[in-house]
């Protein structure tokens, strides 16, 4: 395996790992914005306010996702275990 092969691997991994994780994080992210301008607004300063909206709609998100996640990380499982013979 050559080096560039191995760096292009890890480059694909850190894409893919990327790409699942982006709509549950994006969806935290952006309750979490928005409980922050309520909380700023309202001038509630608790933490935990914000604690169940963003879980609520991380597990959400999650939950809607998944399919797509699972066929991403399938494509690319399939993709990297057929590639084995010619990588090595």
């Amino acid at each position: 395996m050559n080096p560039e092969d191995a760096v292009d691997l890890g480059r694909q991994a850190l894409l893919i790992a990327t790409l699942v994780a982006a709509p549950i994080l994006l969806s935290g992210m952006i309750v979490g914005l928005i409980i922050g301008l309520m909380q700023a607004l309202t001038q509630i300063q608790e933490q935990t306010v914000a604690f169940v909206p963003k879980l609520v709609a991380m597990v959400i998100a999650l939950a809607l996702a998944l399919p797509w996640i699972l066929s991403q990380l399938l494509e690319y499982s399939r993709d990297l275990i057929t590639n084995i013979p010619q990588t090595l």
